[in-house]
């Protein structure tokens, strides 16, 4: 039942990855261009919504965000309970 649960989620965490780290390259092209950028809470929201991995990639690749204490030391957290959360609910 519980690799059930895994199945369900696991296409959404994987497109949220990638919509994290495509908006974490797209804000740092913006920021580059000096052009209107993605609000902060848009970038919180995919991390937080599964997106985690690929907001901590696009973080280290583009050395976008890094110097914001907030996603520096946030992002990373976050990672780090979707982790746990996903090793509960496979040995649960």
């Amino acid at each position: 039942m519980t690799t059930a649960i895994f199945r369900e989620i696991y296409p959404f965490a994987y497109w949220m990855c990638i919509i994290a780290f495509a908006a974490f390259a797209y804000d740092k092209h913006l920021a580059l261009c000096a052009k209107r950028r993605i609000p902060e809470a848009v970038l919180w929201l995919v991390t937080v919504l599964a997106g985690g991995f690929g907001s901590l990639c696009g973080m280290v690749i583009f050395n976008h965000k890094t110097r914001k204490k907030a996603f520096a030391i946030g992002v990373p957290v976050i990672v780090f309970l979707q982790v746990l959360l996903a090793a509960y609910i496979l040995t649960r």
